[in-house]
């Protein structure tokens, strides 16, 4: 029902309707209630439960002057609207629409940027009830509370997007094409670099509103083809010949059976990195996560003892 002052609220509540939400009324709103008593509040006032608060005189006296709804649709008699909508954005009483930052954002060229460069304003997707031919518009700066609308969590997923981020640049010893001996320490690490390790830095944005993303390696998990796992929190060490026999501190590993025991005849070792993703931007924070993996076939024989 579109009431636009206490005066029509009334006689809806006279002919029988039972009124269950906020009626728009020039100096506020009117609550009524089942039994029909109304009450004219403020357009914002809200009692503890975060419900209507039912303060102020009855509609019938004609009020006082109140605080006006903040939304409202010029093109429907002052309408009011809600100021947000999940979806659809912001509403910009200036253009009676909701706005929100299209995310992503039109590349250079697309006729929704009307002739402007990427770097220059934002274009917003539009839902206008009195127009649904509106789709989009430009706009240099963000239209009214349109900028609240862009999601920064989106944007951090649009920053991911543009990493390169790669399984571990695996190191093991013994190296593939050489062997190993079962019972004899094995060592595993990461190489370092940027995108097998991180850190790696990437900004997604749109309009005034920019997310910054970094991504670094947390953990590997080492699958080590014999039905075994082995979790290391750092990169490893790299094995040195000077090391000799010794186990390796933080990322190693010793196999009880020769390799010829798996169906290749080697062990398929796969490390699955833990890519923690922190961003910030636009008024917040947040984590991701990504995986990713890379593999080596190593050779483990048994030791032959001759008698």
């Amino acid at each position: 029902m579109r009431a636009a002052g206490a005066a029509a609220t009334v006689i809806a509540v006279a002919c029988g309707w039972l009124v269950q939400n906020p009626a728009l009324a020039d100096e506020g709103k009117v609550i009524c209630d089942g039994k029909g008593a109304c009450w004219l509040v403020a357009a914002d006032t809200q009692d503890s439960a975060g419900q209507p608060g039912r303060h102020g005189k009855p509609a019938s006296s004609g009020g006082r002057s109140l605080k006006k709804p903040k939304c409202r649709d010029g093109l429907q008699s002052n309408v009011e609207v809600p100021c947000t909508l999940d979806g659809l954005g912001t509403w910009s009483n200036a253009h009676n629409c909701y706005f929100k930052a299209a995310v992503p954002q039109p590349p250079d060229g697309d006729p929704a940027r009307e002739g402007h460069a990427t770097d220059d304003g934002a274009v917003y997707n539009a839902y206008c009830p009195n127009n649904p031919n509106m789709r989009s518009m430009w706009f240099a700066q963000p239209p009214t509370g349109a900028a609240a609308a862009v999601d920064p969590k989106v944007l951090a997923l649009q920053a991911v997007k543009k990493m390169t981020l790669l399984g571990p640049d695996i190191g093991i010893a013994p190296k593939p094409g050489g062997k190993g001996v079962v019972g004899m320490p094995v060592w595993m690490w990461a190489n370092e670099s940027p995108n097998a390790w991180g850190p790696v830095v990437a900004s997604a944005s749109a309009g005034q509103v920019t997310v910054t993303a970094t991504a670094k390696v947390s953990k590997v998990a080492w699958s080590m083809g014999d039905g075994s796992k082995v979790v290391c929190n750092g990169r490893g060490a790299a094995y040195k010949a000077a090391f000799g026999k010794r186990d390796s501190p933080d990322c190693g590993y010793r196999y009880d059976l020769p390799s010829s025991s798996a169906p290749s005849g080697k062990y398929h070792v796969t490390a699955t990195a833990t890519w923690a993703i922190a961003w910030e931007g636009g008024g917040q924070t947040g984590q991701l996560t990504e995986v990713r993996d890379n593999a080596v076939d190593i050779a483990v024989a048994e030791v032959q003892v001759l008698n």
